[in-house]
């Protein structure tokens, strides 16, 4: 049985320093009205756009802008602020009554009801629809029944689930979880309309939601568009006519287009002009800590490097110069990992910096040692898989070997395997392709702990690529999730931590931040702490 996905304990309120915005000159396609469309770099999505099958960024920023849930992750601090959501009521943080604001339609204009948040929950986490996310809706009670471990579901919908009337429904967890409430604002557990049921291959071309925005036209590898909803019901209405979400396969060329004026926004800066943006853009240059770490994941399900070659992934984490690459490719824009977190978290949310110890710290001779005790690298060669269409990925994979290489005294010890699109290569890794470590960044879904733990290393979880597994760390996992005291909580999941330092199952790279640029033509731009841009609150001239 999986355990539950959420830590059940407050997390502290998390804050971050935003960028300043500053007006911008006209431009073609303005409108000071609120009607102009605002151009913004972008990435195919893994899967069509379902809530419950969306867990990559791509996807991510679509859902923020079409869908709201009972909760909203506040841009400026992170905390879960109710949206539709009127309360959510509990006298034993097990069992919750869930009212609705009225009011909320879709863009449809169907009423959102206790219907549309329980229909679609039931469906997500339904073993049968195979959707990505259906480990988050494992507190809920008879998961077990929908989304058995192995076998036939013995039941269709959770019983933990009860629709009292069109604005109540209840919900019973399988256990007390006090903080259940601060997790609902994660897109897989947004409302939809009956269309989706009735006639999903029609919705799945033309997803309708309840955001500020609706989809109006998407067209694989080239843009999807987004206009304004002028009925939505929400308080963060849209102060533009729209955006244009532009797929680019190289991150280079979106800088480019930004400085010519043929895009408005870049959220992802090519780390060769890392020391440029800020002359080339000046107070449009954005760069501010994010809840986003990189790692190199290994994959657990490869003999080569499973169980057993614990020393051979020390090693090879010991080999990589942290500091050097944070500091000559990024321009320090990261900052070397010394844990599974991010500091965005603080210390009572959870991080605990060097608490990876030596297994994080670049030590050529110990790196070589340990690479030799575990067995050398399979038939003396690895390659490090990423997709080199965004994130300046080849740039960094490249000076990741180099450094491997150098420690081995071997230049092709260690080669980069390059995956041409985002897609193309999260499709790889889900289904379990990989031969050798590769890319595997995070970014948050809430500020907690147990986001950075549970969804990536507990045995089954739903971003678990590596199929790590480990009996004593989700032992841990599921004791700090039982906990109501915050302190007692974090305690825990960083003894969690302390089995990934003995074990690395993923190597901590960088703690990264969140960069971007954009236009003279588009002012109040600002990135949210998962490093999403705040589209709706872009203004175009």
């Amino acid at each position: 049985m999986r355990g539950a996905m959420y830590a059940k304990w407050a997390a502290g309120a998390v804050t971050v320093a935003l960028a300043a915005t500053a007006c911008g000159s006209g431009g073609g396609g303005s409108g000071t009205d609120g009607s102009g469309i605002v151009s913004s770099s972008w990435g195919d999505p893994q899967n069509p756009l379902e809530p419950a099958n969306t867990n990559e960024v791509q996807g991510g920023k679509v859902m923020d802008m079409v869908f709201r849930g009972l909760k909203k992750y506040d841009p400026r601090t992170g905390a879960a602020q109710n949206m539709v959501a009127e309360k959510i009521d509990t006298t034993d943080s097990q069992n919750f009554t869930i009212t609705l604001k009225d009011g909320w339609t879709f863009s449809n204009g169907e009423k959102v009801t206790s219907h549309s948040f329980v229909d679609a929950w039931n469906y997500g986490a339904l073993i049968t629809n195979k959707q990505k996310n259906a480990p988050f809706f494992d507190t809920i009670q008879g998961y077990d029944q929908v989304h058995p471990e192995s076998g036939s579901p013995t039941a269709k919908t959770l019983s933990g689930l009860k629709v009292k009337d069109d604005r109540t429904f209840t919900v019973k967890l399988s256990q007390k979880f006090s903080t259940w409430p601060d997790t609902l604002g994660y897109a897989a557990f947004s409302p939809l309309p009956k269309t989706f049921f009735s006639d999903h291959s029609a919705w799945l071309s033309q997803p309708v939601g309840n955001g500020p925005y609706t989809i109006d036209s998407y067209t694989k590898g080239s843009q999807m568009q987004l206009r304004t909803w002028n009925e939505y019901p929400g308080s963060d209405k849209a102060r533009n006519g729209g955006v244009d979400l532009k797929v680019y396969t190289d991150n280079n060329t979106a800088y480019t287009d930004l400085l010519a004026g043929n895009l408005d926004l870049a959220d992802d800066i090519p780390a060769s002009q890392l020391k440029n943006a800020p002359s080339d853009l000046g107070s449009r240059y954005i760069n501010q800590p994010a809840g986003i770490i990189q790692t190199l994941t290994f994959p657990y399900y490869d003999k080569d490097w499973g169980p057993g070659k614990e020393k051979l992934r020390l090693g090879i984490s010991r080999a990589i110069n942290r500091p050097q690459i944070t500091e000559q490719i990024f321009q320090k824009t990261r900052t070397p990992a010394t844990d599974w977190t991010s500091p965005v978290l603080g210390a009572d949310g959870g991080y605990r910096a060097g608490l990876c110890g030596d297994a994080c710290v670049y030590d050529p001779a110990a790196a070589k040692k340990l690479i030799e005790e575990g067995g050398g690298l399979p038939g003396g060669r690895m390659t490090i898989t990423t997709n080199v269409d965004t994130g300046s990925h080849r740039l960094w994979t490249d000076a990741v070997c180099n450094s491997i290489n150098n420690v081995l005294g071997d230049d092709q010890a260690c080669t980069v395997k390059p995956v041409g699109t985002f897609a193309d290569y999260r499709n790889q890794v889900t289904s379990g392709k990989m031969t050798g470590p590769f890319r595997a960044g995070w970014q948050m879904d809430y500020p907690l702990i147990q986001n950075f733990l549970q969804p990536l290393y507990y045995t089954g979880a739903s971003s678990n690529d590596g199929k790590f597994t480990n009996k004593d760390f989700d032992n841990l996992v599921n004791r700090a999730n039982g906990e109501s005291d915050t302190a007692q909580a974090v305690g825990t999941f960083q003894d969690a931590e302390k089995i990934l330092a003995q074990q690395m199952p993923a190597i901590p790279l960088w703690y990264q931040n969140g960069n971007g640029g954009y236009s003279e033509r588009i002012s109040n731009v600002t990135l949210n702490p998962f490093s999403v841009p705040v589209y709706n609150e872009i203004q175009v001239k």
